[in-house]
């Protein structure tokens, strides 16, 4: 197998020619690592120590699970592996070496697959973008002026340039959907319950965060969601095991369904024409599948529902801080500027306003769950926007200067009278509105690349399922699939390698 037959095929062709003889783990490594040495140091994708020896070990080993002998990477941001650090993009924990893998990565490795490095990600994860002054920033392979997404946005660039076929995500407010939406791939958010955490954490984000994937194909979600999948074996949180194997249950394409769709926010009362037009194709390529296709107003107040996501993200971050501060005795240099910010409004917003939030979750689910007596599905743009400009919406220096003054004086009231919480709504969540819902309830939701704006830019869809719908909207995925196929488009850097 040459590079350019290595950047069409997906996980599962690739497993299955490690499997056939026709290719071995070794050779598929060497080719991964030549093409992140031809894209990486543009993108910025694969970050941190090397882990050159660990990976030709294992690739000289006789691997054994569903995906053996296929190149992977992990997210550096709770994809724990023993023996290297996890910075989860922040210079307070540069040396936060990990003691144990973390049950993802366990799991990954036990399907066979070979990880060689670790991705992108903004500090703890609290963006849709990934810029950070630790790992640098992470550059969309489409367009190189643009971001990939957040917070896994450079696990979404190493495989739309085809350093790998998938690679290792996860998600508390839409980061696996975003950079799938900003890359051209696909990503499911799982029901909650359905992915592994631990053992170095319990459920992250008080349960509002799930592990997972992004992908150039349907089947390569639903097999390695089906070696990732259930909860751990210890210190679990529900009763619920291993979900029913996903990739069996593409064969079995989705009956008629009813679906809703709507691009309408309060949070962006305009959104792009391109995510429009995002969502009237998908409409109407399902109702060309026979589907019942129609709209309707969104189940539910977002911005309200913005304001709680924040209130708890906020929260768990001031929580996430001190812990850091209390473990490594870091001041705040080590964090950046819009961290300090926010884990300051969450002090100072108190344990009133967090349990108020959380209460409202409950009212979320009732009005989804309401919506989905009507319909079995609901649509929307993965993105209000097309992916974002590298640095467009950088916090200005002199606020980056007065978080740093507000965060050591204490000052989380002032910022909060300010009506800075409002700003952070707009400027954060004003380009992806659409994805906090099913972490706040966490119900399933999936990101397919179904649109390419003019400029040349993906920008995906959304569609949102009722509690344990996985393997509904992972059909369905396939469908569209296989209807407007996808998985041949990867960003070519490199016109030669055409």
């Amino acid at each position: 197998m040459d590079l350019a037959e290595y950047l069409t095929c997906d996980a599962t062709t690739l497993a299955s020619r490690v499997a056939a003889g026709e290719v071995t783990a070794p050779e598929l490594l060497a080719l991964a690592r030549e093409r992140a040495a031809q894209v990486n140091p543009r993108l910025n994708a694969i970050v941190g120590a090397s882990m050159d020896a660990i990976a030709d070990a294992r690739a000289g080993q006789p691997l054994q699970g569903a995906f053996a002998g296929v190149p992977f990477l992990i997210k550096d941001l709770q994809q724990e592996y023993a023996g290297l650090a996890t910075t989860s993009g922040s210079r307070s924990l540069a040396h936060d070496v990990a003691t144990e893998h973390a049950v993802v990565t366990e799991r990954f490795l036990d399907a066979g697959l070979v990880i060689f490095g670790k991705t992108n990600a903004p500090e703890f994860g609290a963006k849709g973008i990934t810029e950070d002054s630790l790992l640098g920033t992470a550059r969309n392979p489409w367009n190189l002026d643009h971001t990939p997404g957040g917070s896994s946005g450079g696990s979404g660039a190493a495989v739309a340039a085809g350093i790998v076929p998938a690679a290792g995500a996860n998600d508390g407010g839409g980061s696996i959907r975003i950079p799938a939406a900003c890359n051209g791939l696909v990503g499911l958010k799982v029901s909650r319950g359905l992915s592994p955490y631990g053992p170095q954490t319990g459920e992250s984000i008080f349960g509002l965060a799930v592990q997972g994937v992004v992908s150039r194909t349907v089947r390569d979600t639903a097999g390695l969601l089906d070696a990732v999948g259930g909860s751990p074996d210890r210190y679990a949180a529900y009763v619920a095991g291993r979900p029913a194997p996903f990739l069996d249950g593409l064969a079995e394409r989705p009956s008629k369904l009813r679906i809703g769709y709507s691009w309408s926010s309060s949070i962006n009362d305009s959104p792009d024409r391109e995510a429009v037009a995002a969502v009237e194709r998908a409409a109407a390529l399902l109702t060309e599948l026979g589907h019942e296709v129609e709209a309707t107003p969104p189940p539910h107040d977002d911005a309200a529902l913005a304001r709680d996501f924040l209130t708890i993200w906020f929260a768990h971050l001031y929580g996430q801080v001190t812990d850091i501060r209390r473990r490594f005795g870091v001041g705040n240099s080590a964090f950046e500027p819009d961290t300090l910010a926010v884990a300051e409004i969450g002090r100072a917003s108190g344990v009133g306003a967090l349990m108020h939030a959380l209460s409202r979750i409950a009212d979320y689910i009732h009005a989804l769950d309401d919506f989905f007596g009507r319909y079995d599905l609901f649509l929307t743009p993965t993105l209000a926007k097309p992916p974002l400009e590298v640095g467009s919406i950088d916090t200005p220096k002199p606020l980056q200067t007065a978080s740093r003054v507000i965060a050591k004086i204490r000052a989380g009231k002032l910022l909060n009278a300010t009506g800075v919480l409002d700003q952070l709504i707009s400027d954060n969540l004003g380009w992806v509105p659409y994805t906090q819902l099913a972490n706040l309830t966490g119900r399933p939701a999936i990101s397919v690349p179904v649109h390419w704006t003019e400029a040349g830019l993906p920008l995906g869809v959304q569609l949102v399922g009722p509690l344990a719908s996985d393997a509904l909207l992972l059909r369905l995925a396939a469908q569209l699939e296989e209807a407007q196929p996808w998985a041949h488009r990867y960003a070519d850097l490199d016109p030669a390698l055409r």
